[in-house]
């Protein structure tokens, strides 16, 4: 049977001050009038119904994933973040204990996607292909620029003309080399979506990562001492057997502030008492019942909380992550997280 896995495990630290532990990017209105979340199953409900559905989030955000989410009876929390690889392996080893035949895409929780039908055409052909076949799919995004904040995947010969063999992946690039990738045609943006039998994905963690498998498999209190290693390192650049589906849908990982913009006027969050004077390119949040007014200023990022304002360039937006640790680093400022 087919099951969708939601990772759901990160802060969203460049999305501060709005963005916090308890209440982090996945579980805000960002762009849209619901969470990113919520959007996230939503757009998965006609391919994989909510009792196949699994959120593997952080302790202290479970509360509120369960109250977003009530149709969704899988709710994971995973003792400490260690990135990908241990979260889908337990993932894995769960869904295994329900269903060893399961097939599964699995997802971050705070994606947007700009057509909902082609991207479950896609998970769905995906989902098919996993079915019948022991490979590893990664979901490709056909790029729209030189972007150097994702990494890629080079397609080699084709399977179809839905699916191509992949050759390499690359970490992000520098600008020249990113131009190109585009030029070329051959790269696809690494979207971090994948879907893959239980077998097949269970027989590559025990070839490139036994100990992590057989750890997690076991449910022992091993989960701080795993390798904290992305499943691209741990198992895709390693593994013969991955295929890239063609992701023909629009798509942003909405990584922080200035990418706000891009979807202005889908709702969601921008400040709802704003005034300016002058004032162009400028990216605004705030909450009701306080009015955000700007003068003469260009390209900035303004967000404003009952607690905390951030103001920095567009252009320094990647940067409020670096503001983040500082903050952690002061028990003063710890309370703001």
């Amino acid at each position: 049977m087919n099951w969708a896995v939601i990772m759901a495990g990160g802060y969203g630290e460049r999305f501060w001050p709005m963005s916090r532990r308890k209440r982090p990017k996945q579980l805000l209105p960002i762009v849209g009038r619901k969470t990113m979340i919520q959007q996230t199953v939503e757009r998965l409900l006609p391919i994989v119904p909510a009792s196949r559905m699994m959120v593997v989030t952080q302790r202290e955000q479970v509360a509120l994933v369960r109250k977003q989410l009530p149709r969704v009876k899988h709710i994971v929390a995973e003792p400490m973040g260690k990135n990908t690889a241990p979260c889908i392996a337990l993932a894995a080893a769960i869904i295994g204990k329900h269903d060893p035949n399961a097939v599964m895409a699995v997802v971050p929780a705070d994606s947007w996607i700009g057509d909902d039908e082609k991207y479950r055409r896609v998970v769905g052909d995906s989902l098919a292909m996993a079915a019948q076949r022991d490979v590893l799919i990664t979901i490709g995004i056909q790029p729209t620029s030189a972007h150097t904040g994702y990494g890629y995947v080079q397609v080699g010969a084709a399977i179809s003309d839905r699916f191509w063999k992949a050759r390499r992946f690359v970490e992000k690039p520098d600008r020249a080399t990113a131009e190109q990738f585009l030029a070329s045609g051959d790269y696809r943006w690494n979207a971090g979506m994948f879907v893959w039998s239980l077998r097949s994905i269970g027989a590559a963690f025990q070839k490139y990562r036994p100990e992590m498998w057989a750890d997690v498999r076991s449910l022992t209190r091993i989960y701080p001492e795993l390798e904290k290693i992305s499943i691209d390192y741990a198992i895709m650049e390693k593994a013969g057997n991955v295929v890239v589906a063609n992701g023909d849908f629009e798509w942003d990982d909405v990584g922080d502030w200035a990418a706000v913009e891009r979807h202005a006027g889908r709702g969601g969050m921008v400040a709802p008492e704003f005034v300016s004077v002058d004032a162009t390119g400028c990216v605004i949040a705030g909450e009701a019942g306080h009015t955000v007014a700007a003068v003469g200023v260009r390209d900035l990022v303004i967000v404003h909380t009952k607690d905390a304002t951030l103001v920095c360039h567009k252009n320094e937006a990647q940067r409020v992550r670096e503001l983040v640790k500082k903050l952690a680093g002061d028990r003063k400022y710890k309370k703001l997280l």
